[in-house]
């Protein structure tokens, strides 16, 4: 594999290049602002171990339904990170979308880093640990007091108009992706001229499945390990995502 310096050379080349960029992220862009992975082998071994269940069972719509303690539970130990910060990924994507080369981020996260980074256009496909909304009459709380133990029933937050249950809005398992926001993705994918792929290793549908809308010039991979899209794409890059962005940006930007 080329060195950084030469990964960056040729990333700046094709950035410079493109008038439309769309990136494409998922749980390795958090991972180096401290948020880990629960989808590694550590995490699936710690829910296991933990909690008695997969994190694909815990995080699903009906073991919410039904054991919602556990859920609550887990979720909050696992999920939720409210003094995480952007980290250089974030802040180089957010200069690139100021600077009118970057049309679009579409996250697989929940943490809404991109957004605190300065991210504008942000389509979040699983949706958002800071919006939360009662599963009775549709109030909408933030992530403040979900976390705020007075308002729960040992882990379960209640909804003070009401008393039902407080839900984050993220996509369970065995829930849909939201439509409106699968759309908006596919238009922007379909419109891209270069599509930078990073922190994923392209195994979780139907996410997964948008990258088919892509049919610019330029496909990017950056990512630690290999992918089942790697043969596909123009480059790709082994680095730490945060860092070859951060220096690639730094080149263009200048």
């Amino acid at each position: 594999m080329p060195s950084i310096e030469e990964s960056s050379r040729l990333l700046a080349d094709i950035l410079e290049g493109s008038a439309n960029i769309v990136f494409f992220g998922g749980a390795g862009v958090s991972t180096e602002s401290s948020i880990p992975d629960f989808r590694s082998e550590t995490g699936l071994y710690s829910a296991a171990k933990i909690y008695g269940y997969p994190p694909e069972q815990l995080l699903s719509r009906s073991f919410f339904d039904l054991n919602p303690e556990l859920f609550f539970q887990y979720y909050k130990e696992n999920l939720v990170y409210p003094d995480a910060k952007p980290n250089k990924a974030h802040f180089a994507l957010a200069r690139l979308e100021r600077e009118g080369k970057l049309k679009s981020v579409i996250t697989q996260n929940v943490d809404g880093l991109h957004q605190a980074a300065g991210s504008k256009r942000v389509l979040e496909l699983h949706g958002s640990a800071h919006l939360n909304y009662c599963v009775g009459c549709g109030e909408k709380y933030d992530l403040g007091y979900i976390l705020d133990a007075q308002h729960c029933e040992i882990f379960v937050p209640k909804c003070q108009k009401c008393g039902e249950t407080v839900r984050p809005a993220i996509v369970l398992y065995e829930e849909a992706l939201d439509d409106g926001v699968m759309q908006a993705s596919m238009e922007a994918l379909s419109r891209a001229d270069c599509l930078i792929v990073g922190g994923t290793s392209l195994v979780v549908y139907p996410a997964v499945g948008l990258l088919r809308y892509f049919k610019g010039r330029s496909l990017v991979l950056i990512n630690k390990t290999q992918t089942p899209y790697d043969g596909s794409a123009h480059l790709v890059i082994r680095e730490s995502i945060a860092d070859i962005l951060d220096i690639t940006v730094n080149k263009i930007l200048l």
